[in-house]
């Protein structure tokens, strides 16, 4: 189907028989009936946007791009919704339903469908590097927020795009306070990046990754998917 619309030039015409061609591709949209942040219509809208976006790129998502698309999808679905004015926040980026939220992004070439990485988490700043006061300091970054949801790309195919949105349960997070932390003393960053291992027995959980050197920046890895909720997954 081509779109005619008059006023329009040939060039604009073709960008929205591109967004045209996006709506109409088959496509798979899902979301739990029992998720109170994801409804039929938001699921809807945030897949719109996502058809819109790939109108015109190859590239995910980019964080910013899926902070404000959920704020919209949400106002557009009557859920009260409120980004943070701060673009440097260090706490939540968004209120739902006036619940401080955490939102993370991941989009690796090489992503894994069974853990999530979290590439940077929040900034470790200056001062002492010590293991036990930067994993202090992610406890305390945990109280600024309730729920923590991350946005994956998690399949790019020729003529095929996967989303999901995950749900990483706080007390999982609350979980490092026990942490086993061990320094990379074989490394030659400076300062020493170091691991704070989460663990339930024999069974890791999670590390937290304290990355020295310039960066100064804590990563979350290994992360067990299946310790997360699944809010919704997008395939189009």
């Amino acid at each position: 189907m081509t779109v005619i619309i008059p006023g329009l030039t040939p060039a604009q015409l073709h960008w929205v028989n591109s967004v045209v061609a996006k709506f109409q591709a088959p496509r798979t949209f899902w979301a739990d009936p029992t998720s109170d942040i994801i409804n039929a219509d938001v699921l809807e809208s945030l897949g719109n946007i996502l058809l819109i976006h790939h109108a015109f790129s190859r590239q995910a998502l980019s964080k910013d791009r899926f902070e404000f698309a959920l704020e919209q999808s949400l106002l557009q679905c009557q859920i009260p919704a409120k980004l943070t004015k701060s673009r440097t926040n260090p706490g939540a980026d968004i209120e739902i339903r006036g619940v401080p939220c955490s939102l993370k992004t991941e989009a690796a070439a090489n992503i894994s469908r069974t853990s999530v990485h979290i590439s940077k988490y929040m900034e470790l700043g200056k001062g002492p590097w010590l293991l036990p006061d930067l994993r202090d300091k992610f406890l305390h970054h945990l109280r600024s927020y309730e729920r923590i949801f991350t946005f994956r790309h998690v399949g790019q195919l020729p003529g095929r795009m996967e989303y999901e949105l995950l749900e990483i349960p706080k007390d999982l997070f609350l979980m490092a306070a026990n942490a086993r932390l061990i320094i990379q003393e074989g490394s030659r960053q400076t300062p020493k990046p170091g691991y704070g291992y989460v663990e339930n027995g024999p069974q890791l959980l999670y590390a937290l990754y304290f990355d020295g050197g310039s960066e100064r920046k804590l990563q979350i890895k290994h992360l067990d998917r299946n310790l997360c909720r699944l809010h919704a997954t997008w395939i189009f």
